[in-house]
């Protein structure tokens, strides 16, 4: 399996490491570290360093209770550091649902979107032109749709219900479905279920134990479990409120823990912040598998 993307056909064959460029002051885990653009392009290049296949830059935040930020404020913390991660020899996405950042980071050359809202936002250019017409009429661009239950505001404060793993298949195929309708190859298309976001703890592990029943969707699947909250809940043996389900700094082991049962369960790509010891996880396992 191939993920076609603007410069770059990615082989899904073997596991591939999103690393996560922060470019904002108030992301859950390390907001405000990379804001001034030397600082960010260090840090792409120190994952890359680290091992990291692709670079997924993003300039709002939509950790839970996040407030939308204004448009020219995206694009000033994006656009300066883009235009030179773009020269780095790797793929480059970009995090966003804005249409207009969608064009202007692809006119910039950005090989993938990877949006939260599966290009559904009703944002729109201000010709009308949507995110699912601007990455549509794009001729290559890969994209990451998924699955998100409301809205960053309040999508913890009233998670979803019912059968998680029906309810997110369901989506995804859906998604797919009208990406195909608008002329947009299954080649391009990741699917992501969307770890924490409108979805309790529970649910986020249902995910994982039934994550091969995502792959009936038929587009290569990418999951983010890094420094999750539902990460703390389970080192807390289900607790809500302790210590350690508050400091996204001490999930790190837990973390790699969840990317490598994600790459076991089928996922193709984890995106993660903690590249070097995700990369060494990963050395490990497929070590154990070539001697299986």
């Amino acid at each position: 399996m191939f993920w076609q993307t603007t410069r770059f056909n990615i082989d899904l064959a073997r596991p591939k490491v999103m690393g996560i460029v922060n470019l904002t002051p108030d992301s859950f885990s390390d907001g405000g570290r990379f804001e001034n653009v030397r600082a960010a392009l260090e840090h792409c290049e120190a994952l890359l360093s680290d091992g990291a296949d692709i670079l997924d830059l993003g300039a709002e935040s939509t950790r839970p209770g996040a407030v939308p930020l204004p448009l020219q404020q995206e694009l000033a913390r994006l656009m300066p550091v883009l235009t030179e991660a773009v020269k780095l020899g790797v793929p480059i996405s970009v995090d966003t649902y804005k249409p207009e950042v969608m064009q202007a980071a692809l006119d910039q050359g950005a090989d993938i979107i990877n949006d939260v809202w599966a290009l559904r936002h009703p944002a729109a250019l201000p010709d009308g032109l949507t995110g699912l017409q601007v990455v549509s009429r794009h001729p290559a661009c890969g994209v990451c749709l998924m699955h998100m239950h409301r809205e960053p505001a309040s999508m913890q404060v009233q998670p979803m219900s019912g059968d998680v793993v029906a309810e997110v298949l369901e989506f995804l195929k859906q998604s797919v479905q009208v990406m195909q309708a608008s002329g947009v190859k299954k080649d391009r298309i990741v699917l992501d279920p969307g770890i924490g976001f409108g979805k309790t703890p529970e649910q986020n592990f249902t995910l994982l134990a039934h994550q091969h029943e995502l792959l009936q969707a038929q587009c290569g699947l990418l999951v983010g479990w890094s420094r999750k909250r539902s990460l703390g809940w389970a080192l807390n043996d289900g607790a809500q409120h302790a210590q350690r389900d508050v400091v996204a700094s001490r999930r790190v082991s837990a973390s790699v823990t969840a990317a490598l049962l994600g790459l076991q369960n089928g996922a193709h790509v984890v995106r993660v912040h903690d590249v070097r010891d995700t990369v060494d996880a990963i050395r490990v396992w497929q070590a154990m598998l070539s001697r299986s």
